[in-house]
């Protein structure tokens, strides 16, 4: 097992204490002569439901006899109700048992809902007797339980129990998200980042309802997976990476256990592995690769060099038809990414020929190809993903075929770009790119002339070359990721940046609580 040792870190975690959240709305105004009846304020939830109505009276209270009860027939469901447990053991000392009947008092009810309208819709109603999390699939009771603990104060993010009361205010909230794709790609290949590091950037992108983690596996400076088949990939190409540092790769098993937890978390992996370029760590392994059968250096440089695997020869599709298939093996969801940008080196025709035989392969396999936007210079099925970062010429090529867009604009979704001139690390190429900006865009107006049914979502995306520990990684994700998961769930209506600035803050806490570090941009009222 490869790992990659503790390096520098410039970052400072935000000193925020553990209170509870900032709400937003105003107590109710009574007549002339009345006692004004006291309006519990609405929680500061990110992505915002689209329907929260607070419903008043005496608030739930979480005590030594509340049970989880599990009323959902899915296997899954009761993997979510001990995910809760666990969680709620945790903060409060309680043993909080998992149960599946009786008529458990104070109880955290999960159970089927025929008529939620999306497989990761739900709906939540908090009484002073009990709370309910409905929904028709399992997803959607994972993403109820996200709303759940945001519910709760930041002191149960802390990892040890803490005094009550753990009370809630009565509301109802139906909720579902707005695109399928909710995505965030993670750079693994220009620095390593452990499969414990991994998993626990997972967790971040549970809380605020991220449903893919994109892995960029593989590019010129490291492989980062075991393929067995070939296995000098890993051995050799994954031995270093920008800077000269040690790299690093995932097991086969390290992997697996990265789509489980995923898994259990209802995030699916969406495996990249980018050809016909920024392959320099993969010919640097395997002479034959390259046209003229001289294996290159290992690069550990940070600009990308032009590169191109050699598209006349049979061993490239054999090379790819084994790496895919591994990959395919090890990835359950439908999904392949094949990379295709900056394809400097490959002539038009040779890369239109290379895509053409490279989505043969992916659909062999009985997945559906995802590439980036460059990947609609070729001829495409309409079953493919694209995913836009800056042109969008290419954008409306690849739709002009058929295909989904999920827009990641360089611009906006770049977390690899600095926040403002006084970042210490991260590239300023795309501009610069604060939380404001990260927050005010939408994936349909984005690219003129898309339509909504185009486009299948958004997706953040991190690049390593000047991110090398995983403090900085949370640093330079936190507090833009909430933004990019809110465009990609909430109705675009009522999304209003000054309001979404103080809810935002709020959650300043529970980053601290988890230990998470981040980025205290002067846009936001930190409290």
């Amino acid at each position: 097992m490869q790992h990659s040792p503790r390096r520098r870190s410039v970052l400072i975690a935000g000193a925020v204490g553990l209170a509870g959240a900032v709400h937003l709305t105003s107590p109710a105004v009574a007549a002339p002569g009345r006692t004004a009846p006291v309006t519990p304020p609405a929680p500061a939830l990110i992505p915002k439901p689209r329907s929260l109505r607070m419903t008043g009276g005496r608030p739930f209270e979480i005590t030594a006899d509340t049970a989880v009860v599990v009323r959902h027939p899915a296997p899954e469901a009761r993997r979510t109700a001990e995910y809760l447990a666990t969680w709620l053991r945790r903060a409060t000392g309680h043993a909080v048992p998992v149960v599946t009947s009786g008529g458990t008092p104070q109880a955290i009810t999960l159970a089927v809902d025929d008529e939620t309208p999306s497989a990761e819709g739900y709906r939540l109603d908090v009484t002073h007797g009990g709370v309910h999390l409905r929904a028709a699939e399992p997803a959607g009771l994972f993403h109820a339980t996200q709303t759940l603990r945001q519910l709760l104060p930041a002191a149960a993010e802390s990892g040890t129990p803490h005094a009550g009361p753990w009370t809630i205010s009565p509301l109802h909230i139906d909720d579902a998200p707005r695109f399928p794709w909710r995505g965030s790609m993670l750079d693994v290949a220009r620095h390593f980042f452990t499969a414990d590091e991994v998993k626990s950037y997972i967790d971040i992108l549970a809380l605020y309802k991220i449903n893919r983690l994109h892995l960029h596996l593989s590019d010129s400076q490291g492989w980062r997976l075991e393929i067995k088949s070939w296995p000098r990939l890993a051995t050799y190409g994954g031995s270093t990476e920008v800077g000269g540092g040690p790299g690093g790769y995932f097991t086969q098993r390290e992997y697996a256990d990265i789509v489980r937890h995923a898994a259990e978390r209802h995030i699916m992996v969406i495996p990249e592995i980018d050809m016909p370029a920024h392959v320099n760590a993969a010919q640097a392994s395997y002479a034959e690769l390259t046209c003229d059968g001289v294996a290159p250096p290992l690069y550990t440089g940070e600009k990308g060099i032009p590169n191109s695997l050699c598209i006349d020869k049979d061993i490239t599709y054999r090379f790819i038809d084994d790496v895919l298939g591994e990959l395919a093996d090890l990835t359950p969801g439908p999904y392949l990414h094949i990379g295709g940008d900056e394809a400097l080196a490959t002539a038009p025709e040779d890369y239109r020929l290379f895509i053409s035989r490279v989505q043969q392969t992916v659909h062999g396999l009985g997945k559906r190809m995802v590439g980036w936007e460059e990947v609609g210079l070729a001829d495409i099925a309409p079953s493919t993903v694209v995913q836009f970062w800056a042109n969008a010429a290419k954008a409306r090529g690849a739709l002009a075929q058929g295909a989904t867009l999920v827009l990641s604009p360089s611009k906006k979704a770049y977390f690899d770009m600095k926040y403002d001139a006084d970042t210490p690390i991260g590239h300023d190429w795309a501009g610069y790119t604060d939380v404001q900006d990260g927050y005010t865009w939408d994936p349909v107006t984005y690219i003129p002339g898309v339509t909504e049914s185009q486009v299948h979502g958004a997706e953040a995306a991190l690049w390593t070359e000047r991110v090398a520990t995983f403090e900085e990684v949370q640093y330079m994700t936190l507090p833009r990721l909430p933004g990019v998961a809110e465009i990609g769930w909430s109705p675009v209506d009522g999304r209003e940046w000054e309001e979404y600035r103080v809810r935002l803050a709020t959650h300043a806490p529970r980053w601290s609580g988890l230990g998470w570090h981040y980025h205290r941009s002067v846009e936001v009222p930190w409290g």
